[in-house]
C-alpha cells in the first residue's frame, strides 16, 4: 500500500514517549502500529454498525409481527415457560 497522506495529531508528550518506547521495544515502526490500530478501530465500528442494523431489522420484524396479530404477549410467554420450567423441575 503506498503512503499517500500524512496524519498529524496532538497528544501528551508522556503518551508519545510511552508509545514510541513500546514500539521500539517491539522493533516496529510507530506508523505501522498506528495503521493497525486505525484498521482495528474501523473494523470494530463496521461490526458495531452491522450489529445495530441487524438488531434494528429484528425489532422492526417483531413489531410488524405484533401489529399483524401474529405475536404473543409477554404474559403469555411467561406463563408458557413457567409451566415448562415446572415440568422440568418435577421430572
Amino acid at each position: 500500500m503506498s503512503k499517500q497522506a500524512v496524519f498529524t495529531m496532538k497528544l501528551e508528550p508522556e503518551l508519545r514517549e510511552s508509545f514510541m518506547a513500546e514500539a521500539a521495544g517491539e522493533d516496529r515502526p510507530a506508523s505501522q502500529i498506528m495503521r493497525e490500530l486505525m484498521r482495528g478501530y474501523i473494523e470494530q465500528r463496521h461490526q458495531a454498525r452491522e450489529y445495530d442494523d441487524y438488531l434494528r431489522e429484528k425489532v422492526e420484524a417483531g413489531r410488524a409481527s405484533m401489529h399483524a396479530g401474529l405475536g404473543r404477549s409477554n404474559d403469555d410467554v411467561e406463563v408458557t415457560f413457567a409451566a415448562k420450567r415446572n415440568a422440568v423441575g418435577q421430572a
